[in-house]
C-alpha cells in the first residue's frame, strides 16, 4: 500500500484491472502512471465543470507525455449519437495509434461517452476512468459498461469494455452540490438493498456523515460499494445472470429518464432512487416481500431528500400504460417480457418477468 492511496482489483482474467482509491490522488498518480501507461500520447476528454478545479490537478502528473485536451459538454444530453460523432472525429484529425491512451475525466455521462469511444476506435483503445462524481465513483466507473442514449431509451447502443484502471479521487467530490451528492448516494444505497443489510443497516445509521464529507465514513462507503460491484461483475461480465441485480430500480429508473428527454431535470440517481422505492412497493403488491420493508427503504429515502413518489417527478406520468411502452424498450427484456429486479427483503432481490402494466397501477396509488 502506498501512502497516498489504496487499491482493489476487478479479477477478470487478461481484462483484470485496479481501483485506485485516495484523497489527493490526482496530485500523486504520477507513479501509476509510470506503472501503467507506455504511450506518450494521451487524449484528456474532460467534462466541461472541471475545467478550472480540477484539471490542473490531473494535468500535474500528466507532464511526461503528449496530451490532447477535449472537452465535452456537462450533462446526459452528450451521451448522444452527435457527441460520439464529434468525439471520435475530434480524435481522429489529431492522428491516433492503437498504442494512444484516452482518459475519461468527469461523470458517468463522460466514462459511458469515452469507454465506448474507445472500443471503437482503431476496433480497441486502451482507455482510464477518473471518476468525479459520487455515483461514477461507486457505480458507472466499474464494470466496463459502456454506451450512449437513443431516442428511444438509456444506453442502447454500447459495449462492455474493461478500462485499464480507475482512479477514484475522494477530493473531487468536495466541489459536488448537495444534488448531485445525493444522486451518488442513491446508487451506494442500492448495493445494501441488492445484496447487503448489514451495509443497508449502517448506511441508515451513517447516511449524513457521507453527504456531509465526514472522510472516513464516505471513503468506507465508496470502498465497500466497488468492492460488491466488482464482486459482482467477476462472476458475470457480462451480464448473462446475476449481474442484472445490480439493476434494483432501473427498469422504472431509465423509463422515468427517458420520459423526461433528458433533459437535466431528473438525474439518473434520483431516477434510481425514486425506482428501487416503487420496485419495493410493486414487489409487495405482488406478495414477493414485506409492507414493513418496503415502508423501511421509503422513509430512508425520503429522510435523505431523494425522490419517492411518483408526484415527485419533473414530468407527469399519469397512466401505466404510458411507463410501460417506454419499459418495452429496457436493454434486460427477454423472450418479449419486461425483467425487473424485485426485492423479496432488503438484501434479497430476485429477476422477475411475470409483471403486466396493470400490476403497474400500485405505484400511482400514492398512500397505499
Amino acid at each position: 500500500m502506498n501512502k497516498h492511496y489504496q487499491d482493489h482489483e476487478v479479477f477478470l482474467g487478461e481484462k483484470s484491472y485496479k481501483i485506485f482509491f485516495g484523497k489527493n490522488i490526482l496530485e500523486n498518480s504520477n507513479s501509476i502512471f509510470k506503472d501503467y501507461v507506455f504511450s506518450k500520447k494521451i487524449f484528456v476528454i474532460y467534462d466541461s465543470s472541471l475545467e478550472h478545479n480540477h484539471l490542473p490537478r490531473l494535468m500535474n502528473s500528466l507532464n511526461n507525455f503528449n496530451v490532447n485536451l477535449i472537452k465535452v459538454k456537462n450533462g446526459e444530453k452528450s451521451k448522444s449519437f452527435d457527441s460520439l460523432k464529434l468525439l471520435l472525429n475530434q480524435i481522429l484529425s489529431l492522428g491516433v495509434t492503437r498504442e494512444t491512451i484516452l482518459i475519461a475525466f468527469g461523470g458517468g455521462v463522460i466514462g459511458d461517452l469515452v469507454g465506448f469511444a474507445a472500443s471503437v476506435l482503431l476496433r480497441g483503445l486502451k482507455y482510464i476512468q477518473i471518476p468525479s462524481t459520487l455515483l461514477a465513483q461507486v457505480d458507472s466507473s466499474v464494470g466496463g459498461k459502456t454506451g450512449i442514449n437513443t431516442k428511444h431509451g438509456k444506453n442502447l447502443v454500447g459495449s462492455f469494455y474493461q478500462p485499464l484502471f480507475v482512479l477514484s479521487d475522494f477530493n473531487l467530490l468536495n466541489t459536488l452540490n448537495n444534488r448531485e451528492l445525493l444522486a451518488g448516494y442513491a446508487e451506494i444505497v442500492k448495493y445494501g438493498l441488492i445484496i447487503d443489510s448489514n451495509f443497508f443497516n449502517w448506511l441508515d445509521k451513517n447516511w449524513q456523515n457521507i453527504i456531509k464529507k465526514n472522510e472516513i465514513h464516505r471513503a468506507e462507503a465508496i470502498i465497500k460499494s466497488c468492492k460488491i460491484k466488482s464482486k459482482i461483475v467477476e462472476e458475470d461480465e457480462f451480464e448473462n445472470g446475476k449481474r442484472a441485480i445490480l439493476n434494483l430500480g432501473h427498469t422504472f429508473a431509465h423509463a422515468f429518464e427517458a420520459l423526461s428527454k433528458y433533459n437535466g431535470s431528473l438525474l439518473h440517481g434520483e431516477a434510481v432512487a425514486l425506482g428501487m422505492v416503487q420496485a419495493f412497493k410493486l414487489s409487495c403488491s405482488l406478495g414477493l416481500c414485506k409492507y414493513s420493508e418496503f415502508i423501511k427503504v421509503k422513509t430512508h429515502i425520503e429522510n435523505i431528500g431523494l425522490p419517492s413518489t411518483i408526484d415527485s417527478l419533473p414530468i407527469r406520468i399519469n397512466s401505466s400504460k404510458k411507463l410501460w411502452q417506454v419499459m418495452q424498450n429496457d436493454k434486460k427484456n427477454k423472450n418479449g417480457n419486461v425483467n425487473f429486479i424485485l426485492p423479496k427483503s432488503i438484501g434479497k432481490v430476485v429477476i422477475y418477468d411475470e409483471v403486466n402494466y396493470r400490476d403497474l397501477d400500485i405505484i400511482f396509488e400514492e398512500n397505499k
